[in-house]
């Protein structure tokens, strides 16, 4: 029977069954004591044990080679799979910083737009508030303009009248430049009366007093009227006693005020008839131009006005020849900056002026004397107010 099974086994090819059938008849002839077929059939199962041996061995070799293919294709598919990841983690990456940022964009947007529009309430706003302001100051300024203009002319209306200065000083000019509407410099003229002891028949003079714009012209007017009560009211001819007058009316009027008051007037002042001339200076000279030379008469050094250890006003007589030209100023012509170096003008240079004009009419001096002030001055603004008054005998 159990040789059957062998003889089967070996039929079908089944190794484990030819192993475990050739192992029972060696055990059963080793019983028997047939020692022949046992040792057959020991060699038998000896040999289908080893072929069993060497074929798990292959398997097993197939197995290792198997799970090492696998494990490396694992390793190389957990690679790819690992580097997908992480690309797919550092896309999701990107996308969660680009998110992040177009929304930080967003919101920094929103609040740029809250902020602009804000902004543009906030300057709506202020716009109209100055635009606003702007009309209230404009109908201030438009104001203060008029008043100024007002007074421009009442301050012109004591001004002599360009008739009466050609009445009597008939080959003359009047240079009257103020630096703003109205002055601190003015020009004054009174005529005296035929029986006047000195025997002079007309007064002018160029003054200047502190300052300009409205607050030398409030003074020109104190002045103006100061000079008009020592004529009018004291009848004082000679121009150092009408100084002196002038200056006693000047102090008053600016003592009755509670403020300290140090303003007043420098003035050259004259008196002609024919060819008699006097003159009488507060600061201001008189410059007399005979035969191409300047004849010079200096000022007394005080103002009219508060002076410490003032002292009367002296008096210059001339005679005076056909041909002269007398002059007498403010300081605003010397002292205007302009020219290349943006200098002062000086008197150095206004003299030479004066004396290469010599052979022109009055008329053509004044036109000459202004054209070169203007270009002098340029671009530069006006700092003074100027006046110059000129004659030929």
């Amino acid at each position: 029977m159990i040789s059957e099974n062998l003889t089967r086994a070996e039929s079908m090819g089944g190794i484990f069954e030819m192993e475990e059938a050739s192992y029972i008849l060696y055990r059963s002839y080793q019983k028997t004591g047939d020692f022949k077929n046992a040792l057959k059939m020991h060699e038998k199962f000896t040999s289908l044990e080893d072929s069993i041996g060497n074929e798990n061995n292959k398997k097993e070799l197939v197995r290792h080679e198997l799970k090492s293919s696998y494990n490396q294709q694992k390793a190389i598919d957990d690679a790819k799979n690992d580097k997908l990841l992480a690309i797919e983690q550092e896309k999701k990456k990107k996308q969660t910083i680009l998110t992040i940022a177009c929304a930080s964009g967003l919101i920094l947007v929103g609040i740029f737009l809250i902020f602009i529009f804000n902004r543009l309430r906030i300057t709506k706003k202020q716009k109209g508030i100055i635009e606003e302001q702007k009309l209230i100051v404009d109908a201030k300024n438009q104001e203060i303009t008029d008043s100024i203009n007002y007074a421009k002319r009442i301050q012109n209306a004591i001004l002599p009248p360009e008739k009466v200065v050609k009445e009597y000083l008939n080959d003359s000019f009047i240079l009257y430049k103020p630096k703003d509407i109205v002055a601190g410099d003015f020009y004054w003229m009174e005529s005296l009366p035929d029986n006047n002891k000195e025997g002079l028949s007309v007064l002018f003079a160029a003054a200047d007093c502190t300052g300009h714009g409205v607050p030398g012209a409030m003074v020109s007017v104190i002045c103006n009227n100061a000079l008009n009560r020592s004529v009018r009211e004291y009848g004082l001819t000679v121009p150092g006693k009408i100084l002196d007058k002038t200056r006693e009316i000047v102090i008053e009027e600016f003592i009755k005020s509670d403020e300290d008051v140090k303003d007043g007037m420098d003035i050259a002042l004259c008196a002609l008839n024919g060819n008699k001339l006097q003159y009488a200076g507060a600061n201001n000279p008189l410059w007399i131009i005979r035969n191409g030379e300047i004849l010079e008469t200096k000022s007394d050094k005080q103002p009219i006005g508060v002076f410490d250890n003032p002292l009367p006003y002296t008096t210059h007589s001339f005679d005076l020849q056909k041909g002269d030209s007398i002059y007498i100023f403010s300081d605003g012509y010397v002292d205007q900056f302009g020219g290349e170096k943006g200098k002062k003008f000086k008197a150095k240079t206004f003299k030479e002026l004066l004396l290469s004009i010599q052979d022109k009419s009055m008329k053509e001096q004044k036109e000459i004397i202004d054209l070169t002030f203007e270009n002098w001055r340029g671009d530069l603004e006006q700092i003074d107010d100027v006046c110059i008054i000129g004659l030929r005998v």
